[in-house]
């Protein structure tokens, strides 16, 4: 089992929080996402079997529970373990624990293989992918898709080189950026992120004119990011008082 976790240490730098403090939550994301690829490299199905075969690791769902984000200078320690494969979906779980062992945070997320030319989705088989699943007892559920109605207000935006990474889209980090940029100053300033989900359903190339239409209703936000009338991610979030 202990193979299955795999587990980092770090330290929370100045470009890992806000201007109050607390880690961000698109450094987060990126964290989540960059602990699965190493842990998908050391069981033995990460560049070699997928990206030098022009295959992509890609996420399409997170969920995200919140007991307290830590803040600068912090100590914490992120594991991830999969959960059993779902025929083309791989189920993954994070927690993330403060230096004396109680848990900040819980996530869990579904990643697929993706055809880097076809952008279609990918049978692992094909590439003998095999990622063998564990349960530990601290998972939350999986994110079962965001599907959103209208929303009251608009904004835009065209998607900048630095916002894409290297699978030549908007890097899904990005997308809490937005969140925040949303929210603007004053409502973080008094509000912190409890809840979040998000569905990613369409990459966003660079370049692309983004359409972010959205609804704050108190505590509670939610978010269609579209590309002319093709919706690329649907968002909740739920904050609480500081």
């Amino acid at each position: 089992m202990t193979d299955l976790v795999y587990t980092t240490h770090h330290k929370l730098l100045a470009d890992d929080v806000t201007m109050y403090r607390n880690l961000r939550p698109s450094v987060l994301m990126r964290n989540l996402q960059e602990i699965s690829i190493a842990h998908t490299e050391a069981l033995g199905a990460g560049r070699a079997k997928t990206l030098d075969k022009g295959a992509l690791w890609v996420v399409c769902r997170v969920r995200l529970e919140i007991e307290k984000l830590p803040c600068y200078d912090d100590e914490v320690t992120l594991s991830s373990w999969p959960g059993d494969t779902m025929r083309v979906l791989f189920p993954r779980y994070y927690q993330m624990l403060d230096k004396d062992g109680n848990t900040l945070l819980k996530a869990s997320a579904v990643w697929l293989l993706m055809d880097a030319k076809k952008r279609k989705t990918v049978f692992p088989e094909n590439y003998g992918v095999v990622v063998p699943g564990i349960k530990t007892g601290n998972e939350i559920p999986l994110s079962f898709g965001v599907s959103l109605g209208k929303q009251q207000n608009v904004k835009r935006f065209k998607v900048a080189y630095s916002q894409v990474d290297i699978n030549g889209h908007m890097n899904n980090a990005k997308y809490l950026d937005c969140m925040e940029d949303v929210l603007g100053k004053d409502y973080l300033c008094a509000h912190t992120l409890k809840t979040f989900e998000i569905e990613f359903k369409s990459e966003i190339k660079f370049g692309a004119s983004v359409r972010l239409e959205y609804t704050l209703d108190g505590d509670n936000l939610t978010m269609i990011g579209f590309v002319r009338k093709r919706p690329c991610f649907e968002l909740k979030a739920e904050f609480a008082n500081k």
